[in-house]
């Protein structure tokens, strides 16, 4: 069958059929997925305000709605809980990741039955000024499977925008995750990450990803010159399949985010996406594990790599 893509009910979401049948299965031998499965993923693009309860309703009927379409995986873009329209607001939610707020996600994930990536969210920092920003898994049972706190923080000038100082109120983190799942193994980022692809290729070559996670706010002005090229190439570069949910439109009068949330093959083939973008929906994609196998075979680029033995003996 010839992918498709078809709306569901308000607000617009959009569906992508899958392709053929998929064969799921593990690249590596430890592989959590059987073969014979498929996986049905799901994207989401919304629309954040600084109000937890909105949000939460949101994300909750976006949730109903994907189950009913057999969406197994879930996934939010990046501060999907809250935003702010004031400097230090949201530091002065953030909760740990067994406080109120993310329970409140993990009785979502199951009572739906559903896999949940939630990136990123406000966790409590290590001091009263700061937050980590944090992407968290919950599995299908309501339980935090794991969290990756992202590395590299949004200091940036946008060109004819305005100046973005993460790092004032966001602590940054330190360590590279991946994690076994029932869709693959999933590489964990956040936003910005996607500009460094030294994360991507450490979560290939290092930590044998096979579908990368990139929840992301990217602002109207970036996302217009870079979104759809850097995630492309992630997952051309990485032969995996990359799944990038994005917060969309104007979130207060400060704050407006470039949308368009997609799927994309480990080939670099955009497979599912809404067909506004700044529509609040979902976008579902069958992701093949067997793709990334064949990708992988017919140009095996991590038997080729060479860089890695040039830098150690250029060091020396």
């Amino acid at each position: 069958m010839a992918l498709a893509s078809f709306a569901v009910s308000l607000p617009i979401a959009a569906i992508t059929v899958r392709s053929r049948a998929a064969v799921l299965r593990r690249a590596m031998s430890s592989s959590s997925v059987s073969a014979g499965s498929q996986a049905r993923v799901g994207v989401v693009q919304m629309t954040s305000v600084g109000d937890l309860d909105a949000n939460y309703a949101t994300c909750s009927r976006l949730t109903k709605e994907a189950a009913a379409a057999g969406v197994k995986f879930l996934c939010f873009p990046e501060v999907f809980s809250f935003i702010g329209s004031k400097d230090g607001e949201s530091v002065k939610i953030a909760e740990s990741l067994d406080g109120p707020i993310m329970q409140r996600y993990c009785s979502l994930a199951n009572d739906s039955s559903m896999w949940l990536s939630l990136g990123g969210f406000q966790e409590k920092g290590p001091d009263d000024s700061h937050q980590y920003n944090t992407h968290v898994l919950i599995d299908d049972s309501g339980k935090v499977r794991s969290s990756y706190r992202k590395i590299h923080l949004f200091d940036v000038d946008v060109p004819g925008n305005m100046v973005y100082k993460e790092s004032r109120f966001t602590t940054a983190g330190d360590t590279v995750v991946a994690v076994d799942s029932p869709f693959g193994r999933l590489g964990l980022t956040v936003c910005y990450d996607l500009r460094f692809p030294e994360i991507y290729q450490c979560l290939r070559f290092k930590h044998q990803a096979q579908v990368l996670l990139v929840p992301s706010a990217f602002t109207k002005v970036t996302g217009e010159a870079h979104w759809e090229i850097l995630l492309r190439a992630r997952a051309i570069e990485t032969q995996c399949y990359v799944i990038a949910a994005a917060q969309a439109g104007k979130h207060n009068e400060k704050r407006e985010s470039y949308g368009d949330s997609i799927i994309i093959d480990p080939w670099g083939v955009v497979i599912a996406r809404l067909p506004d973008r700044l529509s609040t929906g979902f976008a579902v994609a069958d992701i093949d594990l067997s793709k990334v196998e064949a990708v992988r075979t017919k140009m095996p680029i991590s038997e080729q790599r060479k860089f890695d033995s040039i830098l150690k003996s250029s060091s020396l």
